[in-house]
């Protein structure tokens, strides 16, 4: 960029690559798409895109950190395991929403180790938050698809023990071979269009970087899109058995015109698409782009999941009102129980 024959150093530094040539590095903002997208991306929608995730991870970082707050303070109420899991899964996307916000604060840092800690402990909360949505889809699976027979003992801490110690396990395994400096640390992100390279702390071999994260995230995608299409096709199915119980055989036109009917599919809609962003699903959106750069599909992947936060937020309050609700009804519906059995023991 010039300007009046100047170079424009805000933010920039120049350096001899040693190859006559001059690298511009930059201390911009980084894009949420580099966790599983390589590609350079040209300068312009690099910074749309890095103020797209900046915004959508602070958000997500504060209303995840909101439901840790408000699930702290219900834990003397009777919690399902359902919300538990959404929590967890609400904590592993707080550590990783807060880490990805250092990212480019660790790599001006003199110490090196500095942005090896931040780069590794980045990895570990994205590897965290795929294992809890692989959990998420499995708790489905036993709640929605196999019905009977899904009490375990200690359940929650099992699921935690997976959750929280598959992906420590790999990265302290990462640490731990070689050198670990091969694996995290500064990495440049080269611009498109530009001679601008971008540090940040993430993972510095690219082998490293597709064998394992691309793999780890293709088992869950593969895994969740399953117990997504089944768990979809259950709801609709019961949907249809309730509908065609309340309506009969009816099937003229004003039946599906029916404002209640319109609301239920409504709301069976919204739930398929809670479902999608709970499981991760969204994610899936870096196939689309592989090995080439596709814009519209980086920018819905910056949007949805830089605030997958929020929208598991607003899950965890639906559920949480939910669970209420049933709780209030069954405590309304065995008080006549009680007062006609304290009825016949005092005659």
């Amino acid at each position: 960029m010039f300007s009046d024959w100047l170079w424009k150093a805000d933010g920039c530094e120049t350096h001899d690559n040693g190859q006559n040539g001059i690298i511009c590095q930059c201390s911009h903002t980084t894009a949420f798409a580099v966790l599983l997208v390589r590609q350079p991306v040209e300068e312009v929608h690099w910074k749309i895109l890095s103020y797209i995730s900046y915004i959508g991870c602070g958000l997500s970082a504060f209303f995840t950190s909101l439901s840790l707050v408000m699930y702290f303070f219900s834990r003397k109420d009777r919690i399902d395991h359902s919300i538990s899991i959404h929590v967890s899964l609400s904590g592993a996307l707080f550590l990783l929403n807060t880490t990805f916000l250092l990212t480019e604060w660790g790599a001006t840092v003199e110490q090196e180790w500095v942005c090896v800690f931040v780069a590794a402990f980045m990895h570990y909360s994205l590897l965290c938050c795929f294992t809890w949505m692989a959990i998420e889809a499995l708790h489905l699976y036993l709640l929605l698809i196999k019905v009977f027979n899904t009490h375990y003992k200690h359940y929650l801490a099992k699921l935690s023990l997976v959750g929280w110690g598959i992906p420590g396990v790999i990265v302290t395994v990462s640490l731990g071979m070689k050198d670990f400096k091969q694996f995290y640390g500064v990495t440049q992100m080269t611009m498109a269009d530009t001679n601008q390279t971008n540090e940040m702390c993430w993972i510095t071999d690219d082998s490293f970087f597709y064998s394992l994260n691309l793999v780890y995230f293709t088992l869950t995608f593969i895994f969740n899109s399953g117990i997504l299409v089944a768990v979809a096709s259950s709801i609709c199915r019961m949907k249809a058995f309730m509908s065609r119980s309340k309506f009969g055989a009816q099937t003229d036109e004003k039946t599906w015109s029916d404002p209640k009917r319109f609301s239920e599919s409504c709301r069976s809609g919204l739930t398929v698409l809670g479902l999608t962003w709970l499981m991760g699903t969204t994610w899936g959106l870096a196939f689309l782009g592989s090995g080439y750069v596709n814009y519209p599909i980086l920018y819905l992947f910056c949007i949805l999941n830089s605030l997958q936060g929020f929208f598991i937020f607003v899950w965890i309050c639906q559920s949480t009102k939910k669970q209420r609700r049933r709780d209030m009804e069954n405590r309304i519906s065995s008080t006549p129980v009680k007062t006609m059995t304290s009825g016949i023991k005092s005659d």
